[in-house]
């Protein structure tokens, strides 16, 4: 076992305390790159799970009737301290879960922009007033904070979504339990950490880790005291989630998975079009939901895209994130690498020619190469399930409508990425896409001020931008006579 990466608190997090399991329970966080174990934490249960609801409730009253300048002001030293703490927290983010380091401190950005982002927004939460119909009476609007949150986020992006969650929770005034993925505990730990040197008061942000998610939060989300649940992960989890959430009407915000299309068309810029390609298939090594799943290439360019993607591809150097000079580390565990491996090996069992990549490399790691597959038959898993890994998949097309129907015809909808050169066909396709968000000419969506979401199955609710904050404030009418 090595050492902890950094000073990194490794213990629960409750009502302002730093403290251990009550049965001294660990578990272990390993470093994908080689399969060492770097620390462990402690492995709450229900008993502190409890505990850290009991401390967010007891906070939740004086939480929600602080100054919101004074929550603003709390966000924006976190940013400050996220900002100048960059290279320790990418160095930890990639101890746990194994992306480069220069993706790694362009994560620490993004997640910093979030609490700047809200920091703004806590000072802007309105309300109304206004005439009713009849003339007698008058409508006074305000908004108050939901009331205390569990917040549970993924492991692949472990700093930014925990920010994106945190940051508009504390701007409305809500306080939360955070259950980070068990594979990446540390980023959020040190979130914590960093919070509470910020100002944040005991209680409004408890964070409990653990290896037993189904014993910690299923009793919080039936037990009628947490009152949200922001929920980033699977659309298979997040069916389970909401079901549980049903009990006590849990309001939820759910960012689920995504199985997004990647289009492009004759006319084509394919320099972009490359590029757009790299960027929406290789962030996070495809460990994304926005990821490019699914490349449909009009069949007058599939050849010349597939060749030039694969020529990229193929030039990008795996290893340990922490070395310099790569551009893709490992996978998260051997289960995420042995699920791409099947997925590659049935699309060429079924006719798909492998351009670049395809072969798990020997030695340490969880590593899997940069992988173009063309000829891709639509009958291939992969067409029906996130990938998560460094693969894409070409198929090609011939008409719009077609290609229309074939992106749409999934269960998911959170993504999709249009390249053309024709105006009228870029806003046409864009609007017929049944997905919550498009990239038009672009491989990347992701951005604190704009709202972040699916529809179908990629969930429910949106995240940043400034709809952001909605998700954690009710409206409240006081209907007023007047004589």
């Amino acid at each position: 076992m090595t050492d902890t990466p950094t000073d990194t608190p490794t213990r629960l997090f409750i009502g302002g305390a730093w403290v251990d399991a009550a049965d001294g329970a660990t578990l272990p966080v390993d470093d994908p790159a080689t399969g060492e174990i770097l620390c462990h934490v402690a492995d709450g249960g229900l008993k502190e799970a409890r505990l850290a609801e009991d401390a967010a409730v007891r906070a939740q009253e004086a939480w929600a009737r602080t100054a919101p300048r004074a929550r603003s002001e709390i966000l924006r030293r976190a940013h400050e301290i996220v900002l100048q703490r960059t290279d320790e927290l990418a160095h930890l983010m990639t101890s746990e879960m194994g992306k480069p380091l220069a993706e790694a401190r362009g994560e620490v950005a993004y997640a910093a922009e979030f609490f700047r982002w809200f920091s703004e927004e806590a000072v802007r939460v309105d309300g109304g007033h206004g005439i009713l119909p009849d003339g007698r009476h008058r409508m006074l609007l305000s908004r108050r904070p939901v009331g205390p949150c569990l917040l549970i986020t993924p492991w692949n992006f472990p700093l930014a979504m925990g920010a994106r969650k945190i940051g508009p929770a504390i701007a409305a005034g809500c306080t939360m339990v955070l259950k980070p993925a068990p594979q990446t505990p540390l980023s959020s730990l040190a979130l914590a950490a960093i919070l509470q040197e910020a100002g944040l008061p005991d209680g409004v942000l408890n964070v409990v880790t653990t290896s037993r998610a189904g014993e910690v939060c299923e009793p919080l989300l039936r037990g009628g005291r947490i009152r949200k649940l922001s929920f980033t992960g699977s659309t298979q989890v997040g069916r389970l989630l909401l079901a549980q959430c049903a009990d006590a009407v849990v309001r939820t915000s759910m960012e689920l998975g995504g199985n997004a299309p990647f289009i492009v068309f004759g006319d084509a810029d394919l320099d972009k079009a490359v590029d757009g390609a790299m960027t929406a298939k290789m962030r996070n090594m495809g460990e994304a939901c926005t990821a490019a799943n699914r490349f449909f290439v009009h069949r007058s360019v599939a050849e010349e895209f597939g060749e030039r993607l694969a020529r990229r591809m193929g030039a990008l150097v795996v290893g340990p994130g922490t070395r310099a000079g790569v551009d893709v580390g490992p996978l998260i565990d051997a289960k995420g690498r042995a699920k791409v491996e099947d997925l590659v090996a049935d699309a060429v069992e079924r006719g798909a020619r492998v351009l670049v990549g395809g072969r798990t490399p020997a030695g340490p790691g969880c590593f899997y190469p940069p992988t173009v597959l063309a000829d891709v038959d639509t009958g291939s898993r992969l067409m029906d399930a996130e990938i998560f890994g460094p693969v894409a998949a070409i198929l090609t097309f011939d008409d719009e409508d077609e290609v229309v129907r074939r992106a749409n015809d999934t269960p998911w909808g959170l993504v999709g990425y249009v390249f053309t050169e024709g105006l009228d066909r870029a806003l046409r396709v864009s609007e017929r896409l049944e997905a919550g968000m498009v990239g038009l000419n672009t491989g990347l969506v992701s951005n604190p001020a704009a709202p972040f979401g699916g529809v179908k199955q990629s969930g429910l609710g949106r995240e940043g931008g400034r709809v952001g904050i909605d998700e954690f404030l009710d409206y409240q009418y006081v209907a007023i006579p007047v004589t």
